[in-house]
């Protein structure tokens, strides 16, 4: 029936009914056999598909407010638009937020990914809060520039690595959004990367042991786990995730789904390494029993510092130059090649890849070697933070020096 749509024309339409408007064509009304009267749009786009578009149900919508849109509609398709793809892209706006992609980057990407755990950390912390409930589309090259010049005024290396996290994300969404092109391009970020060399001295050990044990207002296993990272080499994830899933007797083995190598790491865990475990179920180092690995270590990271540079300041020492919880991995190799452990084993001991021919032909585990070489390099730790005396204070080396 072709009439003009009125609300007394929509009171009387009855199950089945429907009415095409008079005057705006494709402007359409019709009862369902719910007995829900809808309105809706009909037409034909530039390519000869007919689409249909729903405008709302009465009730939710009024004649008026229907005749209104229907109109719009109208409009749109007599200018050789196509209303349907704008509401479809309209509404793929409110949905494709910045949030919206990086949860789709990570569902897809992330079980594949070394630092998975840590990558989302870093994107929660750095970039949802500034840009996450952003538009995709919207997202200019000025909001990543201040992005990353903010986290680089505090965190030089951070803001290289976390523009390489989103522009990995917003490329996997140009693969899959003709509609969305990356702001992101070449040269925004200067990676400010030194290589790092930085090898602990005795006295930085001694001093780092010391703080240790007094520090105060971080998560009770952080003094243990920081022991931990420099008696194993290990990375600091490494550590933090152990779980006592992977805790067999005396080996623990990192798998490698979480490995930088991608094969499993077999670390001996010698006694002195073992008496700092905390007793628990689950994640080894925790703060909720296990539940939870442990996470967050800038703050945990800045106690220690204070309580370094307190120490410091109290013996009226130098303040103690910048390091980084990698520079006990690298230490640890260092010291290692001083207490004679033969180059092999001491590769192992850190899980480094062995390539070339003799990663073909050597299969040899070398476990009771490391066990051997983590041993020495405990006892040494051992010898050089026994005590504060171990350090002699900078009047009784002048005394030295003058005798």
């Amino acid at each position: 029936m072709r009439k003009e749509i009125t609300e007394l024309a929509v009171k009387k339409l009855e199950t089945g009914e429907r009415i095409t408007d008079s005057h705006i064509k494709g402007f359409i009304v019709r009862c369902l056999p719910s007995g829900e009267i809808s309105f809706g749009y009909q037409f034909t786009n530039a390519a000869g598909a007919r689409k249909w578009m729903g405008i709302g149900l009465h009730g939710n919508v009024t004649v008026k407010e229907a005749r209104d849109l229907a109109k719009r509609y109208a409009g749109q398709v007599a200018a050789h638009e196509d209303p349907a793809a704008e509401l479809k892209t309209e509404k793929a706006r409110g949905t494709n937020t910045v949030d919206h992609v990086l949860d789709a980057y990570l569902e897809i990407h992330g079980p594949e990914m070394r630092g998975a755990h840590a990558i989302k950390l870093n994107l929660a912390k750095h970039v949802r809060p500034v840009l996450g409930s952003k538009i995709i589309y919207d997202v200019t090259r000025g909001d990543v520039m201040n992005l990353v010049d903010n986290i680089g005024k505090k965190y030089p290396r951070m803001a290289a690595i976390v523009h390489a996290y989103l522009r990995a994300a917003f490329n996997f969404w140009m693969l899959r959004d003709e509609d969305f092109k990356t702001p992101i391009i070449r040269g925004m970020v200067k990676d400010k990367t030194k290589i790092c060399n930085r090898v602990l001295t005795p006295d930085e050990l001694r001093d780092i042991w010391r703080a240790l044990e007094t520090i105060e207002h971080v998560p009770a296993c952080f003094p243990a786990y920081v022991k931990v990272l420099f008696l194993t080499a290990c990375r600091r994830c490494e550590v933090a995730h152990m779980h006592t899933r992977e805790i067999d007797g005396s080996k623990w083995t990192i798998p490698a789904t979480r490995y930088k190598t991608k094969v499993d790491h077999i670390v001996p865990l010698i006694p002195a390494i073992k008496k700092l475990l905390p007793k628990t179920f689950g994640f080894v180092f925790s703060s909720d029993g296990g539940k939870t690995a442990l996470d967050g270590f800038g703050k945990p990271k800045d106690e220690l510092d204070a309580k370094i540079a307190e120490i410091r300041r109290r013996e009226k020492r130098p303040a103690m130059p910048a390091w980084t919880f990698h520079d006990l991995r690298r230490t640890a190799r260092t010291l290692l090649a001083e207490l004679k452990v033969d180059r092999d084993t001491a590769e192992r001991c850190l899980g480094h890849a062995i390539g070339g021919i003799e990663a073909h032909y050597n299969h040899h585990k070398y476990h009771q070697e490391k066990i051997e070489a983590l041993t020495k390099l405990a006892d040494h730790v051992e010898r050089m933070t026994r005590s504060a005396a171990a350090r002699p204070s900078p009047r009784s080396r002048l005394r030295v020096v003058a005798g």
